[in-house]
């Protein structure tokens, strides 16, 4: 039995809600357990100065990621200098997993950015944002079709992620942060709905790990994953996208 109670298969309690800010082109509030991470979608009519030097025919888009300054148990400073190492590396992750749910030659001229700001930080701040953005990415492109400011949509995949470790030589999916800083394993997988891998993150913290051991990881990974889209594709499909 784990810290919160679950089962090691299990998932933390998970949520969507939609259109959480009014002004973005779509917006979701994601909850995974104690984690709560806003979501938000704009698209302009720009691209990147290097896209535009090399004459590249199609859109772009990135990502920006921000711990709240109170999203911790200790305030964490705003980067006002800068982003850190591991700000730069998470939005990269969020772009790079995004990036692979679309075909940007669909949108070209325009970029589409994803923000992903923390309120509260229990663990898995990351896969929570992946998730939370694809949900809010979908309502956003659906608002531009609606409107008729695209014809056809860009996106080719769903996409989720989560986070899995080993602890004491239990494979445990969806780690919350007590878990997760005590993890002699610890994993971030991203995938699409059609069971593709988009990235594989994993290191080990405490002490190395066996090709089994990882084995079992990814499989747990795959059926955590399948259960988020199942959530997402129900947000959504409350909303008719």
């Amino acid at each position: 039995m784990r810290i919160d109670g679950r089962k090691s298969d299990d998932l933390r309690p998970m949520k969507f809600i939609p259109n959480y800010l009014h002004n973005p082109t779509g917006s979701v509030l994601v909850e995974c357990g104690k984690t709560r991470v806003i979501c938000s979608v704009t698209i302009v009519n720009e691209v990147p100065p290097w896209m535009r030097a090399q004459k590249i025919k199609r859109g772009w888009l990135t990502a920006e990621y921000q711990l709240l300054p109170t999203s911790t148990h200790d305030r964490v400073k705003r980067e006002r200098k800068g982003i850190g190492g591991r700000t730069q590396e998470i939005q990269r992750l969020i772009g790079r997993s995004l990036r692979a749910a679309c075909d940007l030659s669909k949108i070209e001229g325009k970029t589409i950015y994803i923000d992903c700001d923390v309120i509260d930080a229990d663990g898995g701040t990351r896969c929570a944002s992946i998730s939370g953005a694809m949900v809010a990415l979908r309502i956003a492109i659906a608002n531009l079709l609606s409107q008729n400011k695209i014809t056809e949509s860009p996106i080719i995949a769903n996409i989720a992620a989560v986070s899995v470790g080993m602890l004491d030589n239990i494979p445990l999916l969806d780690l919350c942060y007590a878990e997760d800083s005590n993890a002699d394993v610890d994993m971030n997988i991203i995938m699409s709905n059609n069971n593709e891998f988009i990235e594989v993150q994993g290191t080990a913290e405490g002490k190395n790990f066996t090709r089994t051991q990882m084995n079992d990881i990814l499989d747990l990974a795959e059926k955590g994953i399948e259960d988020i889209i199942l959530q997402q594709n129900k947000c959504l499909s409350d909303l008719n996208i």
